[in-house]
């Protein structure tokens, strides 16, 4: 019975991944918007293709973005995974292996 629970989690845990997902990536855009603005004083962040950009601005706003969204999203995903182990003692990842 246990070994059938532990196979049909994880995708019982798949709409609260993509649920957190959608709110983590909202709020990493919202604080990346913030950033910037704090960085530059400018509403938007440069577009690669925008000819008045150097490399140094395209390449800092890009890591910037990705960093925050990625710490973003491994925070959803870790609290996701706690809150079902406390609610079900099952963690809900099936191995050990990185992101799909």
């Amino acid at each position: 019975m246990a070994r059938n629970k532990k196979k049909k989690l994880p995708l019982v845990y798949k709409p609260v991944g993509i649920v957190l997902g959608l709110a983590s990536g909202a709020l990493a855009g919202r604080t990346f918007r913030a950033t910037w603005k704090a960085i530059r004083h400018e509403d938007n962040a440069p577009d690669p293709l925008d000819r008045d950009r150097g490399w140094a601005e395209i390449l800092l706003a890009a890591a910037l973005q990705g960093a925050l969204f990625a710490v973003a999203r491994s925070a959803a995903d870790r609290t996701g995974a706690k809150a079902i182990e406390r609610s079900t003692g099952i963690w809900p990842a099936q191995d050990k292996g990185g992101r799909e």
